[in-house]
């Protein structure tokens, strides 16, 4: 046993170092954190995008003959068609603010940098005509995320570069911040611009843009990497496989995958917003946000949902069923955080098998539900991780997807069940023991002069 725990301690570190570094990494790190201030913005232009597009025909002709359908649809486009933009400024922000310098000025020069690489004449699809000095809100969404996480890590890198070689204009002491900063940011501001321009004349030469480009040749295959099938069965192996190590492997694997499905979302909404049927024939996406933080992530990392109802009706250790009770109320909101360490699951082999396999196969399932049609593709509308099951499908898909989530709850239970089971058999006869040597050590001890009394 010892042996086995050596070897696997071993096997733990040599993954965990690598891994661990990376994560650890400046870009990682930036990357994650912006995509984390992306996340406010799509949940709250989703809830309008709910309100107008409500389910009940009496209220949306309501809605509508009040003006107010468009008023709320003006509330998801000022969201959902930014989320390239603010990612690329929460991207330089958090890297320039990790490398220990005032990061405000670094965030509006990745801005200006953004808006730089885009052409600035819009055309009219309808009417034909071309705007000069207009944006194009189609670039600044998730069209443009790609380019939004380039852009924020590149002025991030170079930015803090100037500012660790000291390549700034000092102030003398005594004048106050904001001035101070506003100068210091003036050699970096206009080299990375600069550099900008350049770029813009290369790309002018192929008679493209950089969004265009790098939409065309990276964001559009990244985005049907994670749509395949292939994708779903790595990054569902992955994000449990990191758990089981004691590494935050939603966190991860979120921080990398989380751009690619947001933009697979609002892809599909705007399939809808076309007119079109969202299907796939029509270019509809598959894996979305919304199949992971609703199904690949339900109830937590692993869908360990299935442990928690044994531990709470079916457990016979002390332990187990306690664990159970305190488990069960974060579990309902995606919080499994007490089951993995408290079971434990985190370098528990006998947890490893159904731990990893359940992701991967509540993944497929929803993947072949979606592909099928016999559950809805996903549109624009999410819930927010913690939203409850069933009433998290009800929401971003309705009847069907709240079914397939009862299905994957099933399935969790009949996952989990042997093994959770088997460490509960253990686990009460270990309790058993224990307590007959309490009972031993506490009982009071009879001696020669005790039995005469008696006697």
């Amino acid at each position: 046993m010892s042996q086995s725990s050596s070897i696997g301690d071993r096997i733990a570190e040599k993954l965990i170092e690598p891994i661990t570094r990376f994560a650890d990494l400046k870009p990682v790190q930036s990357l994650k954190n912006g995509m984390l201030v992306v996340m406010p913005l799509t949940i709250i232009g989703s809830i309008f995008l709910l309100l107008a597009n409500l389910p009940i025909l009496a209220v949306q002709d309501w809605f509508t003959a009040i003006g107010l359908t468009p008023l709320l649809m003006q509330v998801f486009n000022a969201t959902f068609s930014l989320i390239g933009l603010v990612a690329c400024v929460a991207i330089a922000y958090n890297y320039v603010k990790a490398c220990g310098h005032e990061p405000f000025v670094a965030s509006i020069i990745a801005l200006c940098a953004y808006v730089l690489f885009m052409s600035l004449t819009v055309t009219d699809a309808k009417t034909g005509q071309s705007v000069t000095g207009a944006i194009d809100l189609n670039w600044t969404g998730a069209k443009g995320m790609v380019v939004g996480i380039i852009v924020g890590e590149l002025v991030g890198v170079v930015y803090s570069w100037f500012l660790k070689k000291k390549i700034v204009i000092r102030m003398p002491d005594g004048v106050p911040p904001a001035v101070a900063n506003s100068f210091t940011a003036l050699i970096p501001g206009a080299v990375i611009l600069t550099a900008g321009m350049v770029l813009v004349a290369v790309f002018q030469r192929f008679d493209t843009t950089m969004f265009q480009a790098v939409y065309t040749w990276l964001q559009i295959p990244m985005q049907g990497l994670t749509d395949s099938v292939g994708g779903v069965v790595v990054f569902s192996l992955l994000i449990p496989f990191l758990w089981f190590f004691g590494i935050h492997g939603s966190s991860i694997v979120g921080g990398v995958l989380t751009p690619m499905t947001t933009a697979n979302t609002v892809a599909n909404q705007e399939i809808l917003a076309s007119g079109r049927a969202l299907t796939l024939a029509n270019g509809g996406h598959i894996v979305t946000q919304q199949f992971i933080d609703n199904c690949i992530n339900m109830t937590g990392a692993g869908v360990t949902i299935g442990l928690v109802l044994y531990m709470v009706f079916r457990a016979k250790s002390a332990q187990y069923r306690t664990l159970g009770k305190l488990s069960i109320a974060p579990a309902i909101f995606n919080v499994n955080e007490p089951i993995l360490f408290g079971t434990p699951i985190v370098m528990n082999p006998l947890m490893a098998l159904p731990f990893i396999a359940t992701p991967l196969m509540t993944g497929l399932l929803q993947y072949f539900a979606l592909w099928s049609g016999l559950v809805p593709l996903y549109t624009g509308v999410m819930a927010p991780w913690t939203m409850p099951p069933i009433l998290s499908g009800f929401i971003i898909g309705g009847w069907r997807t709240a079914l397939m989530q009862v299905v994957v709850m099933a399935l969790s239970i009949a996952t989990y069940y042997p093994f959770i089971r088997q460490a509960d058999k253990l686990l009460a006869v270990e309790e058993a023991a224990l307590h007959a040597e309490h009972l031993a050590a506490n009982a009071p001890t009879v001696t020669g002069d005790d039995v005469d009394v008696a006697l």
